[in-house]
């Protein structure tokens, strides 16, 4: 088998299957008990003055 035909069967497979746990694991922890706090204080760094 070549090399390109075993990574285009693992990428159609277990690679997808990465991308969407890692996309679900992004959404979970993005909108977790608890995260609006350090998402404000995350997004005001930049206003922040030195």
């Amino acid at each position: 088998m070549e090399t390109y035909t075993a990574m285009r069967h693992f990428a159609d497979s277990w690679g997808l299957l990465a991308m969407a746990l890692f996309f679900v694991g992004v959404i979970f922890f993005t909108f977790r008990p608890g995260g609006k706090s350090s998402a404000d204080e995350a997004a005001s760094i930049p206003l922040k003055e030195d």
